[in-house]
């Protein structure tokens, strides 16, 4: 693979001391969490799934294994979308047009999740686009730098991203988009930590741990929820398909190439869908 210049947070490097402990026996981060920490309370799993999914550091979440926190996925997901929203409203208020707007949205994103997700994609791109094998596009997504592949999709998922924003123009949309999109895609983000396995025995989704069933059937319903809410009538039937078949191909992919996920996968997942799902409400809106 060709040179590749150093750029934003790699999923897979990220700090995990928040995530499932550490076992003394073997030094290995152990996925199985205490029975005292299966069930964190509201608050702790705002605080950790805040802590992950954002800049903002709520609380020191060393106790706070991120599979019990994936029911504040879509919650953490709307108030990004919010914020978004409400960059979009201040340009257009300062008398910024659609286009402009729509990127003081994007870019406001990209800062409060500390470009996350579109680090995760990246990586996956670099190493589906590699020619070589299972263990060789591994290695090419644990290196923090950004090929050709990589930069490529960021070019295409922020510029659509943008669009899909200018295309809706009135706030009121933007907000309902918005909060829909960056709450879906967490949701499904959930869904994949529970039903795909590990690429890898190491690494963000290994170390996360399963989240149980139930909570991940919590945080959808808590997307579709939102979508119903704010996108009635028709237009959240498009959102869900759209979010869910694009987060599906994601998802197909990893599986048929890696034969499984890794944080580079989810941070895929939750960009490709977020895309579904704004695609989704411009096609009715």
């Amino acid at each position: 693979m060709s040179a590749r210049d150093e750029i934003m947070v790699d999923p897979e490097t990220v700090d995990t001391s928040f995530l499932p402990l550490t076992s003394p026996a073997n030094n290995r981060i152990s996925t199985t969490m205490p029975d005292h920490l299966e069930r964190p309370g509201l608050a702790a799993s705002l605080a950790a799934a805040t802590q992950f999914l954002t800049l903002i550091p709520a609380g020191d979440g060393h106790d706070r294994p991120l599979a019990g926190s994936v029911v504040m996925f879509p919650v953490v997901g709307a108030a990004i979308g919010l914020v978004g929203a409400l960059f979009y409203a201040a340009a257009a208020w300062l008398g910024l047009g659609p286009v402009l707007a729509a990127i003081v949205c994007v870019v406001a994103m990209l800062v409060f999740t500390r470009c996350l997700h579109e680090d995760g994609l990246a990586d996956l791109a670099d190493g589906l686009g590699a020619h070589t094998d299972r263990e060789g596009r591994l290695a090419i997504m644990r290196d923090s730098r950004i090929g050709a592949f990589g930069a490529m999709a960021l070019i295409i998922v922020i510029g659509a991203r943008v669009a899909a924003v200018a295309d809706l123009q009135h706030a009121m949309d933007v907000l309902a988009a918005l909060v829909v999109a960056a709450a879906l895609s967490r949701a499904f983000m959930a869904v994949a930590m529970r039903t795909m396995p590990d690429a890898r025995e190491d690494g963000m989704a290994a170390a996360a741990g399963e989240p149980a069933f139930d909570q991940v059937l919590i945080a959808l319903i808590v997307g579709a929820v939102l979508a119903l809410v704010l996108l009635f009538p028709w237009a959240w039937i498009a959102a869900l398909a759209c979010g869910g078949i694009a987060a599906c191909i994601v998802g197909w992919l990893a599986m048929t190439v890696l034969g499984g996920k890794t944080g580079d996968v989810l941070g895929a997942i939750q960009q490709v869908s977020e895309i579904g799902v704004l695609a989704g409400v411009v096609a009715v809106t």
